[in-house]
């Protein structure tokens, strides 16, 4: 106790001692601490100013497919061909990196292919005629692009293109029904086939295409929630009167699928068969006429950019790919692009556009 008494005494002697030399002496228990926030607006201003940084996630890419062609910028290379930089050659012999590719018209392609396949060269007459081609997905807003699709071009000169098709057809009348199945199709019927389709007997994934008669498309309302987008209509081409020449088509027709880049979303390429190279030349060129239809009918509205930019025809094992004129093939009423102002009168020019 008598320890605590002189300590009090001491810091009391001490407090004194300040107090004469006028020091203040500041008690914290009294002393009030305030942490200010700033104001709303100046939170908002600062808020705005923020720029935020969308970050695009990359899926799973394979070990095979990580190695890019990169520019000396170190950026992608873009995968369509560029050939404004190159020269028009003066004569026939140049090399074909530093000048734009010849064009062929397609009866000129298909010819070369056939010299580099006769039997003194790589013995296939037979052999399968391809056509690449590549598409523009822009459309008239700039962040909107046309997906992805796949469709059935119906060619007019079957061939063997190594795929058997189901058919499903919907008709009323017998001679209907005896023209659809004289034609090929897998299934022809009327109401009693719609009633099997209810209970479940006939299982709809089962067929690849699905035809109808114009006559009997009321009856088929109760089973539009089942076949949904496949539900026959003008549009598609799976709506008819006549039934032979409907089935006919979709049994030759050949399919195809139109793929977009996921890096270069405005870049589409699609590739198919349109038939052999011992084919006449007449009928090789109706079927890839046919393909052009069905490529532009889904071209978007309203742009000023050519859809299709470039056309190619291959035929395998040969690697030579013959890039087409596209002019003959395409209406004039603004579907093929024109040229610049100053490249207008060059015919060579349409190298760009094709």
């Amino acid at each position: 106790m008598e320890l605590i008494r002189r300590g009090q005494s001491l810091i009391n002697t001490f407090c004194h001692a300040l107090v004469l030399k006028n020091v203040p002496v500041v008690d914290n228990s009294l002393m009030q601490v305030r942490n200010y926030a700033a104001r709303r607006g100046t939170r908002m201003k600062a808020d705005k100013k923020k720029v935020k940084v969308e970050v695009k996630k990359i899926g799973f890419i394979p070990h095979s497919l990580r190695k890019e062609k990169r520019a000396s910028s170190g950026k992608l290379e873009s995968k369509r061909l560029k050939e404004e930089w190159k020269h028009l050659t003066t004569d026939n012999v140049y090399i074909g990196k530093y000048h734009p590719w010849r064009i062929y018209s397609f009866e000129e392609a298909v010819q070369c292919h056939r010299e580099t396949h006769h039997p003194t060269v790589f013995n296939r007459p037979n052999a399968p005629l391809q056509v690449f081609m590549e598409l523009d997905m822009r459309t008239h807003k700039p962040t909107k692009f046309v997906e992805k699709f796949t469709r059935t071009a119906l060619v007019p000169h079957g061939f063997n293109h190594g795929v058997e098709r189901s058919i499903l057809v919907f008709c009323k009348s017998k001679e209907e029904r005896e023209a659809a199945e004289n034609a090929g199709a897998t299934l022809v019927g009327g109401v009693e086939i719609i009633k099997d389709i209810e209970k479940g007997r006939v299982v709809l994934p089962d067929f690849n295409v699905i035809l109808a008669h114009t006559d009997i498309l009321p009856d088929m309302i109760g089973i539009r929630g089942l076949l949904k987008k496949r539900f026959p209509n003008p549009k598609t081409g799976t709506l008819g009167s006549d039934m032979n020449e409907l089935v006919t088509k979709f049994k030759n027709g050949v399919t195809y699928s139109c793929f977009r880049d996921e890096r270069e979303v405005d870049y589409g390429s699609l590739e198919m068969m349109i038939g052999t190279l011992n084919m006449e030349t007449q009928k090789l060129r109706d079927n890839f006429q046919e393909l052009i239809n069905d490529v532009m009918t889904m071209a978007p509205p309203n742009t000023t950019h050519p859809f299709i930019t470039r056309v190619v025809l291959k035929s395998p094992h040969s690697t030579e790919r013959l890039k087409l004129d596209l002019s003959p093939h395409l209406s004039q009423d603004g579907e093929l692009a024109s040229s610049s102002d100053e490249e207008e009168d060059d015919p060579k020019v349409r190298v760009k556009y094709v």
